[in-house]
Protein backbone atom coordinates (compact mmCIF):
# COMPACT_ATOMS: atom_id res chain seq x y z
CA UNK A 1 0.00 0.00 0.00
CA UNK A 2 2.95 2.31 0.67
CA UNK A 3 3.97 2.05 -2.97
CA UNK A 4 0.50 3.26 -4.03
CA UNK A 5 0.42 6.25 -1.69
CA UNK A 6 2.48 8.54 -3.97
CA UNK A 7 0.15 7.65 -6.87
CA UNK A 8 -2.94 8.47 -4.79
CA UNK A 9 -1.29 11.69 -3.58
CA UNK A 10 -0.75 12.55 -7.24
CA UNK A 11 -4.50 12.31 -7.86
CA UNK A 12 -5.11 14.59 -4.86
CA UNK A 13 -2.74 17.12 -6.48
CA UNK A 14 -4.57 16.94 -9.80
CA UNK A 15 -8.08 17.45 -8.39
CA UNK A 16 -7.09 20.75 -6.80
CA UNK A 17 -9.21 23.44 -8.54
CA UNK A 18 -6.17 25.40 -9.76
CA UNK A 19 -4.54 22.35 -11.32
CA UNK A 20 -7.80 21.23 -12.91
CA UNK A 21 -8.24 24.70 -14.40
CA UNK A 22 -4.73 24.78 -15.86
CA UNK A 23 -5.15 21.24 -17.19
CA UNK A 24 -8.27 22.44 -19.02
CA UNK A 25 -6.45 25.58 -20.26
CA UNK A 26 -3.55 23.44 -21.50
CA UNK A 27 -5.65 20.97 -23.51
CA UNK A 28 -7.79 23.77 -25.01
CA UNK A 29 -4.67 25.69 -26.11
CA UNK A 30 -3.24 22.42 -27.42
CA UNK A 31 -6.33 21.77 -29.54
CA UNK A 32 -6.22 25.34 -30.85
CA UNK A 33 -2.57 24.97 -31.82
CA UNK A 34 -3.29 21.60 -33.40
CA UNK A 35 -5.94 23.22 -35.57
CA UNK A 36 -3.75 26.15 -36.64
CA UNK A 37 -1.19 24.89 -39.20
CA UNK A 38 2.47 25.80 -38.73
CA UNK A 39 2.96 26.89 -35.13
CA UNK A 40 3.08 23.52 -33.33
CA UNK A 41 3.33 22.61 -29.62
CA UNK A 42 7.08 23.27 -29.31
CA UNK A 43 6.69 26.86 -30.50
CA UNK A 44 3.63 27.45 -28.33
CA UNK A 45 5.25 26.09 -25.18
CA UNK A 46 8.37 28.16 -25.91
CA UNK A 47 6.27 31.33 -26.23
CA UNK A 48 4.43 30.56 -22.98
CA UNK A 49 7.58 29.82 -20.94
CA UNK A 50 7.70 33.28 -19.30
CA UNK A 51 4.10 32.88 -18.11
CA UNK A 52 4.99 29.74 -16.17
CA UNK A 53 7.49 31.49 -13.91
CA UNK A 54 4.86 32.89 -11.55
CA UNK A 55 2.94 29.59 -11.40
CA UNK A 56 3.59 26.60 -9.14
CA UNK A 57 5.89 24.04 -10.83
CA UNK A 58 3.30 21.23 -10.80
CA UNK A 59 0.60 23.50 -12.19
CA UNK A 60 2.77 24.89 -14.98
CA UNK A 61 4.02 21.47 -16.16
CA UNK A 62 0.45 20.09 -16.10
CA UNK A 63 -0.56 22.94 -18.42
CA UNK A 64 2.43 22.49 -20.77
CA UNK A 65 1.89 18.73 -20.93
CA UNK A 66 -1.76 19.37 -21.82
CA UNK A 67 -0.68 21.60 -24.69
CA UNK A 68 1.56 18.86 -26.05
CA UNK A 69 -0.88 15.94 -26.13
CA UNK A 70 -3.84 18.25 -26.82
CA UNK A 71 -2.20 19.35 -30.08
CA UNK A 72 -2.36 15.76 -31.32
CA UNK A 73 -6.18 15.85 -31.02
CA UNK A 74 -6.56 19.25 -32.64
CA UNK A 75 -4.53 18.38 -35.72
CA UNK A 76 -7.05 15.68 -36.62
CA UNK A 77 -9.98 18.06 -37.12
CA UNK A 78 -8.59 20.03 -40.05
CA UNK A 79 -6.87 16.94 -41.48
CA UNK A 80 -10.26 15.25 -41.86
CA UNK A 81 -12.47 18.21 -42.74
CA UNK A 82 -10.16 20.43 -44.78
CA UNK A 83 -7.24 18.20 -45.87
CA UNK A 84 -5.07 20.63 -43.93
CA UNK A 85 -2.99 18.96 -41.17
CA UNK A 86 -2.66 21.34 -38.25
CA UNK A 87 0.10 19.25 -36.66
CA UNK A 88 2.92 17.28 -38.31
CA UNK A 89 1.80 14.03 -36.69
CA UNK A 90 -1.62 14.41 -38.38
CA UNK A 91 -0.24 14.41 -41.93
CA UNK A 92 -0.89 10.67 -42.34
CA UNK A 93 -4.49 11.07 -41.16
CA UNK A 94 -5.20 13.23 -44.23
CA UNK A 95 -4.93 10.24 -46.59
CA UNK A 96 -7.97 8.33 -45.36
CA UNK A 97 -9.60 10.90 -43.07
CA UNK A 98 -10.34 13.41 -45.82
CA UNK A 99 -11.39 10.61 -48.18
CA UNK A 100 -13.95 9.52 -45.57
CA UNK A 101 -15.15 13.14 -45.29
CA UNK A 102 -15.70 13.27 -49.05
CA UNK A 103 -17.84 10.13 -48.72
CA UNK A 104 -20.01 11.87 -46.12
CA UNK A 105 -18.35 9.99 -43.22
CA UNK A 106 -16.53 12.93 -41.62
CA UNK A 107 -18.30 12.28 -38.32
CA UNK A 108 -17.21 8.64 -38.34
CA UNK A 109 -13.59 9.63 -39.07
CA UNK A 110 -13.55 12.18 -36.23
CA UNK A 111 -15.27 9.74 -33.89
CA UNK A 112 -12.79 6.94 -34.61
CA UNK A 113 -9.89 9.40 -34.28
CA UNK A 114 -11.18 10.64 -30.91
CA UNK A 115 -11.72 7.11 -29.58
CA UNK A 116 -8.35 5.92 -30.86
CA UNK A 117 -6.60 8.95 -29.42
CA UNK A 118 -8.25 8.40 -26.04
CA UNK A 119 -7.41 4.70 -25.95
CA UNK A 120 -3.84 5.22 -27.14
CA UNK A 121 -3.23 8.00 -24.65
CA UNK A 122 -4.79 6.08 -21.76
CA UNK A 123 -2.89 2.84 -22.49
CA UNK A 124 0.32 4.83 -22.69
CA UNK A 125 -0.40 6.62 -19.38
CA UNK A 126 -1.04 3.30 -17.61
CA UNK A 127 2.19 1.86 -19.00
CA UNK A 128 3.99 5.10 -18.08
CA UNK A 129 2.72 4.81 -14.48
CA UNK A 130 4.19 1.32 -14.11
CA UNK A 131 7.34 1.65 -16.22
CA UNK A 132 8.63 5.11 -15.29
CA UNK A 133 9.41 4.33 -11.59
CA UNK A 134 11.20 1.11 -12.66
CA UNK A 135 13.39 3.00 -15.14
CA UNK A 136 14.06 5.66 -12.53
CA UNK A 137 15.17 2.92 -10.10
CA UNK A 138 17.69 1.54 -12.57
CA UNK A 139 18.79 5.06 -13.50
CA UNK A 140 19.95 5.62 -9.91
CA UNK A 141 22.98 3.49 -10.87
CA UNK A 142 23.89 6.00 -13.57
CA UNK A 143 27.13 7.90 -13.08
CA UNK A 144 29.00 10.42 -15.27
CA UNK A 145 30.06 7.76 -17.85
CA UNK A 146 26.48 6.54 -18.29
CA UNK A 147 25.09 10.04 -18.68
CA UNK A 148 27.82 10.87 -21.21
CA UNK A 149 26.90 7.86 -23.34
CA UNK A 150 23.16 8.50 -22.97
CA UNK A 151 23.46 12.17 -23.95
CA UNK A 152 25.58 11.28 -27.00
CA UNK A 153 23.12 8.58 -28.07
CA UNK A 154 20.13 10.88 -27.57
CA UNK A 155 21.61 13.67 -29.69
CA UNK A 156 22.62 11.24 -32.44
CA UNK A 157 19.24 9.46 -32.57
CA UNK A 158 17.33 12.74 -32.74
CA UNK A 159 19.67 13.92 -35.50
CA UNK A 160 19.40 10.75 -37.58
CA UNK A 161 15.61 10.33 -37.22
CA UNK A 162 14.88 14.06 -37.59
CA UNK A 163 12.93 15.40 -40.54
CA UNK A 164 15.18 16.54 -43.36
CA UNK A 165 18.59 15.25 -44.34
CA UNK A 166 20.85 13.59 -41.78
CA UNK A 167 23.90 15.78 -42.52
CA UNK A 168 21.85 18.93 -41.93
CA UNK A 169 20.44 17.54 -38.70
CA UNK A 170 23.95 16.66 -37.48
CA UNK A 171 25.17 20.15 -38.38
CA UNK A 172 22.29 21.66 -36.38
CA UNK A 173 23.16 19.41 -33.41
CA UNK A 174 26.83 20.45 -33.57
CA UNK A 175 25.77 24.10 -33.59
CA UNK A 176 23.65 23.46 -30.50
CA UNK A 177 26.63 21.87 -28.72
CA UNK A 178 28.79 24.84 -29.67
CA UNK A 179 26.23 27.29 -28.26
CA UNK A 180 26.18 25.32 -24.99
CA UNK A 181 29.89 26.07 -24.45
CA UNK A 182 29.38 29.85 -24.36
CA UNK A 183 29.98 31.35 -20.91
CA UNK A 184 32.17 30.50 -17.94
CA UNK A 185 33.83 27.10 -17.78
CA UNK A 186 32.19 25.15 -14.95
CA UNK A 187 35.52 23.60 -13.91
CA UNK A 188 38.08 26.39 -14.35
CA UNK A 189 35.91 29.54 -14.34
CA UNK A 190 37.51 30.79 -17.57
CA UNK A 191 35.27 32.68 -19.99
CA UNK A 192 34.63 31.07 -23.37
CA UNK A 193 33.33 32.76 -26.53
CA UNK A 194 31.93 35.73 -24.60
CA UNK A 195 33.80 38.40 -26.61
CA UNK A 196 34.12 40.42 -23.38
CA UNK A 197 30.33 40.78 -23.25
CA UNK A 198 29.10 40.57 -19.65
CA UNK A 199 25.66 39.45 -20.83
CA UNK A 200 27.25 36.28 -22.19
CA UNK A 201 29.37 35.54 -19.12
CA UNK A 202 26.77 33.20 -17.62
CA UNK A 203 26.06 31.55 -20.95
CA UNK A 204 23.05 31.69 -23.21
CA UNK A 205 19.65 31.32 -21.58
CA UNK A 206 17.42 28.57 -22.90
CA UNK A 207 14.24 30.71 -23.03
CA UNK A 208 15.39 33.27 -25.69
CA UNK A 209 16.80 30.47 -27.85
CA UNK A 210 13.61 28.39 -27.72
CA UNK A 211 11.32 31.40 -28.19
CA UNK A 212 13.45 32.66 -31.07
CA UNK A 213 13.92 29.42 -33.00
CA UNK A 214 10.47 27.95 -32.48
CA UNK A 215 8.34 31.04 -31.85
CA UNK A 216 9.61 33.95 -33.93
CA UNK A 217 11.31 31.74 -36.53
CA UNK A 218 8.12 29.76 -37.21
CA UNK A 219 6.04 32.94 -37.44
CA UNK A 220 8.40 34.52 -39.99
CA UNK A 221 8.51 31.34 -42.05
CA UNK A 222 4.74 30.82 -42.00
CA UNK A 223 4.08 34.43 -43.02
CA UNK A 224 6.18 33.95 -46.12
CA UNK A 225 4.44 30.72 -47.12
CA UNK A 226 1.37 31.08 -49.25
CA UNK A 227 -1.66 30.23 -47.18
CA UNK A 228 -4.18 28.14 -48.99
CA UNK A 229 -7.76 29.34 -48.94
CA UNK A 230 -9.81 27.45 -46.39
CA UNK A 231 -12.90 25.90 -47.93
CA UNK A 232 -16.17 25.61 -46.12
CA UNK A 233 -15.90 22.76 -43.62
CA UNK A 234 -17.63 19.50 -44.34
CA UNK A 235 -20.80 18.95 -42.35
CA UNK A 236 -20.29 16.59 -39.44
CA UNK A 237 -22.98 14.05 -38.62
CA UNK A 238 -23.22 10.55 -37.14
CA UNK A 239 -20.19 11.11 -34.96
CA UNK A 240 -20.38 7.79 -33.13
CA UNK A 241 -18.90 5.02 -35.35
CA UNK A 242 -20.96 1.97 -36.20
CA UNK A 243 -20.28 -1.48 -34.74
CA UNK A 244 -18.64 -2.61 -37.97
CA UNK A 245 -16.34 0.44 -37.94
CA UNK A 246 -15.37 -0.22 -34.33
CA UNK A 247 -14.78 -3.91 -35.02
CA UNK A 248 -12.74 -3.11 -38.13
CA UNK A 249 -10.53 -0.60 -36.34
CA UNK A 250 -10.02 -2.27 -32.94
CA UNK A 251 -6.90 -4.14 -34.10
CA UNK A 252 -5.43 -0.92 -35.51
CA UNK A 253 -6.13 0.86 -32.21
CA UNK A 254 -4.43 -1.90 -30.21
CA UNK A 255 -1.36 -2.07 -32.43
CA UNK A 256 -1.16 1.72 -32.66
CA UNK A 257 -1.11 1.99 -28.84
CA UNK A 258 1.85 -0.40 -28.57
CA UNK A 259 3.79 1.08 -31.50
CA UNK A 260 3.23 4.64 -30.29
CA UNK A 261 4.25 3.85 -26.73
CA UNK A 262 7.58 2.29 -27.63
CA UNK A 263 8.49 4.76 -30.40
CA UNK A 264 7.65 7.66 -28.07
CA UNK A 265 10.24 6.47 -25.55
CA UNK A 266 13.05 6.44 -28.11
CA UNK A 267 15.00 9.70 -28.61
CA UNK A 268 14.05 11.01 -32.03
CA UNK A 269 10.90 8.87 -32.16
CA UNK A 270 7.87 10.86 -31.14
CA UNK A 271 4.38 11.28 -32.55
CA UNK A 272 5.33 11.85 -36.21
CA UNK A 273 7.38 8.67 -36.56
CA UNK A 274 4.80 6.68 -34.57
CA UNK A 275 1.90 7.74 -36.81
CA UNK A 276 3.87 6.89 -39.97
CA UNK A 277 4.94 3.48 -38.63
CA UNK A 278 1.42 2.58 -37.45
CA UNK A 279 -0.10 3.51 -40.81
CA UNK A 280 2.54 1.55 -42.73
CA UNK A 281 2.01 -1.57 -40.60
CA UNK A 282 -1.78 -1.46 -41.03
CA UNK A 283 -1.41 -1.10 -44.79
CA UNK A 284 0.94 -4.10 -44.93
CA UNK A 285 -1.36 -6.23 -42.77
CA UNK A 286 -4.47 -5.38 -44.78
CA UNK A 287 -5.96 -8.05 -47.07
CA UNK A 288 -6.70 -5.29 -49.57
CA UNK A 289 -4.04 -2.53 -49.27
CA UNK A 290 -5.65 -0.62 -52.16
CA UNK A 291 -8.39 0.50 -49.71
CA UNK A 292 -5.89 2.75 -47.95
CA UNK A 293 -5.96 6.32 -49.19
CA UNK A 294 -9.57 5.86 -50.25
CA UNK A 295 -11.32 5.99 -46.89
CA UNK A 296 -10.10 2.99 -44.87
CA UNK A 297 -11.16 3.46 -41.25
CA UNK A 298 -7.96 1.73 -40.04
CA UNK A 299 -5.98 4.44 -41.85
CA UNK A 300 -7.45 6.96 -39.40
CA UNK A 301 -7.51 4.82 -36.26
CA UNK A 302 -3.89 3.60 -36.37
CA UNK A 303 -1.98 6.90 -36.78
CA UNK A 304 -4.25 8.83 -34.41
CA UNK A 305 -3.87 6.19 -31.71
CA UNK A 306 -0.10 5.97 -32.21
CA UNK A 307 0.62 9.71 -32.13
CA UNK A 308 -1.23 10.18 -28.84
CA UNK A 309 0.43 7.15 -27.26
CA UNK A 310 3.83 8.45 -28.36
CA UNK A 311 3.14 11.97 -27.07
CA UNK A 312 2.49 10.51 -23.62
CA UNK A 313 5.33 7.98 -23.47
CA UNK A 314 7.91 10.60 -24.50
CA UNK A 315 7.65 11.88 -20.91
CA UNK A 316 9.41 8.71 -19.66
CA UNK A 317 13.00 9.60 -20.70
CA UNK A 318 12.41 13.24 -19.69
CA UNK A 319 11.14 12.59 -16.16
CA UNK A 320 13.23 9.51 -15.31
CA UNK A 321 16.55 10.13 -17.07
CA UNK A 322 16.51 13.88 -17.66
CA UNK A 323 16.89 13.24 -21.41
CA UNK A 324 14.31 14.95 -23.67
CA UNK A 325 13.20 12.64 -26.49
CA UNK A 326 12.16 15.38 -28.94
CA UNK A 327 12.10 19.14 -29.43
CA UNK A 328 8.90 19.68 -27.43
CA UNK A 329 10.28 17.67 -24.52
CA UNK A 330 13.43 19.81 -24.69
CA UNK A 331 11.30 22.93 -24.20
CA UNK A 332 9.43 21.32 -21.27
CA UNK A 333 12.85 20.33 -19.88
CA UNK A 334 13.76 24.02 -19.99
CA UNK A 335 10.51 24.88 -18.19
CA UNK A 336 11.41 22.49 -15.37
CA UNK A 337 14.90 24.00 -15.06
CA UNK A 338 13.38 27.50 -14.89
CA UNK A 339 11.26 26.27 -11.97
CA UNK A 340 14.42 25.04 -10.22
CA UNK A 341 13.63 21.36 -10.82
CA UNK A 342 16.14 19.02 -12.47
CA UNK A 343 14.48 16.04 -14.19
CA UNK A 344 16.17 12.70 -13.56
CA UNK A 345 16.11 9.54 -11.43
CA UNK A 346 15.76 11.51 -8.19
CA UNK A 347 12.56 13.23 -9.36
CA UNK A 348 10.35 10.27 -8.38
CA UNK A 349 11.55 10.33 -4.76
CA UNK A 350 12.39 14.03 -4.28
CA UNK A 351 9.39 15.51 -6.13
CA UNK A 352 6.69 12.80 -5.98
CA UNK A 353 3.86 15.35 -6.10
CA UNK A 354 5.16 16.80 -9.35
CA UNK A 355 6.01 13.43 -10.89
CA UNK A 356 2.69 11.73 -10.13
CA UNK A 357 0.70 14.95 -10.45
CA UNK A 358 1.84 15.41 -14.06
CA UNK A 359 1.29 11.74 -14.97
CA UNK A 360 -2.16 11.53 -13.35
CA UNK A 361 -3.24 14.83 -14.91
CA UNK A 362 -3.01 13.09 -18.29
CA UNK A 363 -5.91 10.79 -17.36
CA UNK A 364 -8.15 13.81 -16.78
CA UNK A 365 -6.72 15.67 -19.77
CA UNK A 366 -7.55 12.77 -22.10
CA UNK A 367 -11.13 12.63 -20.80
CA UNK A 368 -11.49 16.39 -21.33
CA UNK A 369 -10.17 16.08 -24.88
CA UNK A 370 -12.53 13.22 -25.68
CA UNK A 371 -15.48 15.26 -24.41
CA UNK A 372 -14.43 18.45 -26.27
CA UNK A 373 -13.08 17.03 -29.53
CA UNK A 374 -16.46 16.60 -31.26
CA UNK A 375 -18.80 19.36 -29.91
CA UNK A 376 -16.24 22.12 -30.52
CA UNK A 377 -15.34 21.14 -34.09
CA UNK A 378 -17.17 24.12 -35.59
CA UNK A 379 -15.48 26.58 -33.22
CA UNK A 380 -11.98 25.31 -33.98
CA UNK A 381 -12.50 25.33 -37.75
CA UNK A 382 -13.74 28.96 -37.65
CA UNK A 383 -10.42 29.97 -36.06
CA UNK A 384 -8.76 29.13 -39.36
CA UNK A 385 -10.62 32.06 -40.93
CA UNK A 386 -8.58 34.53 -38.85
CA UNK A 387 -5.95 36.01 -41.16
CA UNK A 388 -2.29 35.25 -40.32
CA UNK A 389 -1.53 38.96 -40.81
CA UNK A 390 -3.59 39.61 -37.66
CA UNK A 391 -2.40 36.67 -35.55
CA UNK A 392 1.33 37.02 -36.32
CA UNK A 393 1.96 40.58 -34.96
CA UNK A 394 0.04 39.77 -31.75
CA UNK A 395 2.09 36.59 -31.24
CA UNK A 396 5.38 38.41 -31.87
CA UNK A 397 4.45 41.13 -29.38
CA UNK A 398 3.55 38.54 -26.72
CA UNK A 399 6.83 36.73 -27.40
CA UNK A 400 9.03 39.82 -26.98
CA UNK A 401 7.20 41.06 -23.88
CA UNK A 402 7.29 37.58 -22.39
CA UNK A 403 11.03 37.07 -22.84
CA UNK A 404 11.75 40.49 -21.32
CA UNK A 405 9.74 39.69 -18.18
CA UNK A 406 11.90 36.63 -17.42
CA UNK A 407 15.06 38.58 -16.48
CA UNK A 408 14.02 42.20 -17.25
CA UNK A 409 16.92 42.22 -19.68
CA UNK A 410 16.84 43.93 -23.10
CA UNK A 411 19.66 41.62 -24.24
CA UNK A 412 17.19 38.71 -24.13
CA UNK A 413 14.99 40.52 -26.66
CA UNK A 414 18.02 40.87 -28.94
CA UNK A 415 18.71 37.15 -28.57
CA UNK A 416 15.12 36.28 -29.47
CA UNK A 417 15.33 38.37 -32.63
CA UNK A 418 18.73 36.91 -33.58
CA UNK A 419 17.59 33.33 -33.05
CA UNK A 420 14.28 34.11 -34.73
CA UNK A 421 16.19 35.06 -37.89
CA UNK A 422 18.41 31.98 -37.49
CA UNK A 423 15.30 29.78 -37.11
CA UNK A 424 13.74 31.33 -40.20
CA UNK A 425 16.91 30.78 -42.26
CA UNK A 426 17.18 27.20 -40.99
CA UNK A 427 13.63 26.45 -42.13
CA UNK A 428 14.30 28.09 -45.50
CA UNK A 429 17.44 26.00 -46.01
CA UNK A 430 15.83 22.74 -44.91
CA UNK A 431 17.37 22.53 -41.43
CA UNK A 432 15.27 21.24 -38.53
CA UNK A 433 15.83 23.41 -35.40
CA UNK A 434 14.87 20.48 -33.14
CA UNK A 435 18.34 18.85 -32.99
CA UNK A 436 19.92 22.26 -32.26
CA UNK A 437 17.69 22.89 -29.24
CA UNK A 438 18.07 19.34 -27.96
CA UNK A 439 21.86 19.44 -28.31
CA UNK A 440 21.96 22.80 -26.53
CA UNK A 441 19.91 21.41 -23.64
CA UNK A 442 22.08 18.30 -23.36
CA UNK A 443 25.33 20.13 -24.08
CA UNK A 444 26.10 21.15 -20.49
CA UNK A 445 25.21 17.66 -19.21
CA UNK A 446 27.40 16.07 -21.88
CA UNK A 447 30.39 18.32 -21.19
CA UNK A 448 30.33 18.02 -17.39
CA UNK A 449 29.71 14.25 -17.49
CA UNK A 450 32.46 13.70 -20.06
CA UNK A 451 35.05 15.68 -18.12
CA UNK A 452 34.14 13.99 -14.84
CA UNK A 453 34.34 10.60 -16.51
CA UNK A 454 37.80 11.33 -17.92
CA UNK A 455 38.95 12.40 -14.45
CA UNK A 456 37.51 9.15 -13.12
CA UNK A 457 39.35 7.11 -15.77
CA UNK A 458 42.60 9.14 -15.52
CA UNK A 459 42.10 10.40 -19.07
CA UNK A 460 41.64 6.93 -20.60
CA UNK A 461 38.61 7.03 -22.97
CA UNK A 462 38.46 3.21 -23.13
CA UNK A 463 37.24 3.31 -19.53
CA UNK A 464 33.71 3.96 -20.83
CA UNK A 465 33.63 0.41 -22.22
CA UNK A 466 34.68 -1.14 -18.90
CA UNK A 467 31.30 -0.25 -17.34
CA UNK A 468 28.36 -2.37 -18.57
CA UNK A 469 25.72 0.35 -19.09
CA UNK A 470 27.97 3.00 -20.66
CA UNK A 471 29.68 0.31 -22.75
CA UNK A 472 26.37 -0.90 -24.21
CA UNK A 473 25.12 2.65 -24.85
CA UNK A 474 28.36 3.65 -26.59
CA UNK A 475 28.27 0.48 -28.69
CA UNK A 476 24.74 1.36 -29.82
CA UNK A 477 25.98 4.92 -30.50
CA UNK A 478 28.78 3.62 -32.75
CA UNK A 479 26.40 1.26 -34.58
CA UNK A 480 23.90 4.08 -35.26
CA UNK A 481 26.73 6.37 -36.34
CA UNK A 482 28.38 3.90 -38.72
CA UNK A 483 25.26 2.21 -40.09
CA UNK A 484 24.49 4.95 -42.68
CA UNK A 485 28.11 4.83 -43.88
CA UNK A 486 27.95 1.04 -44.31
CA UNK A 487 24.63 1.31 -46.15
CA UNK A 488 26.00 4.02 -48.45
CA UNK A 489 29.03 1.85 -49.32
CA UNK A 490 26.77 -1.13 -50.05
CA UNK A 491 24.49 0.95 -52.26
CA UNK A 492 27.47 2.25 -54.24
CA UNK A 493 28.79 -1.27 -54.76
CA UNK A 494 25.38 -2.49 -55.93
CA UNK A 495 25.08 0.46 -58.31
CA UNK A 496 28.62 -0.17 -59.61
CA UNK A 497 27.97 -3.87 -60.44
CA UNK A 498 25.46 -3.28 -63.31
CA UNK A 499 27.67 -0.52 -64.71
CA UNK A 500 30.69 -2.84 -64.71
CA UNK A 501 28.62 -5.60 -66.32
CA UNK A 502 27.47 -3.22 -69.08
CA UNK A 503 31.07 -2.21 -69.82
CA UNK A 504 32.11 -5.86 -70.02
CA UNK A 505 29.34 -6.56 -72.52
CA UNK A 506 30.42 -3.57 -74.63
CA UNK A 507 34.01 -4.84 -74.72
CA UNK A 508 32.87 -8.31 -75.72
Amino acid sequence: MDSLSPVLDGFLVVIEPTNLLYCLIGVVIGMLIGVLPGLGPAATIAILLPLTIGIEPVTSIIMLAGIFYGAQYGGTITSVLLKLPGEASSVVTVFDGHAMAKQGRAGTALGIAAIGSFVGGTVSIVALSFLAPVIAGYALDFGPPEYTALALLGILLVSTVSSGSRPKALIAACLGLALATIGRDGFTGAERFTFDNLSLADGLDFVPIAMGLFGLGEILYNLEERHRAVNAPTKVSNVWPSRSDLKQSRGAVGRGSVIGFFLGILPGGGAVLASLAAYAIEKRRAKDPSRFGKGAVEGVAAPETANNAAATSSFIPLLTLGIPANATMAVIFGALLIQGITPGPQLVTEEPELFWGVINSMYIGNVLLLVMSIPLVGVFVRILRVRPAILAPITVLITLIGVYTVNNNVFDIVLVIVFGVIGYLMKKCGFDPGPLVLAFVLGSLLESSLRRSLLLFDGDPTGFFTRPISGVLLTVFLVVLLLPVVQAVRNRRRAARPAAADKTEELV
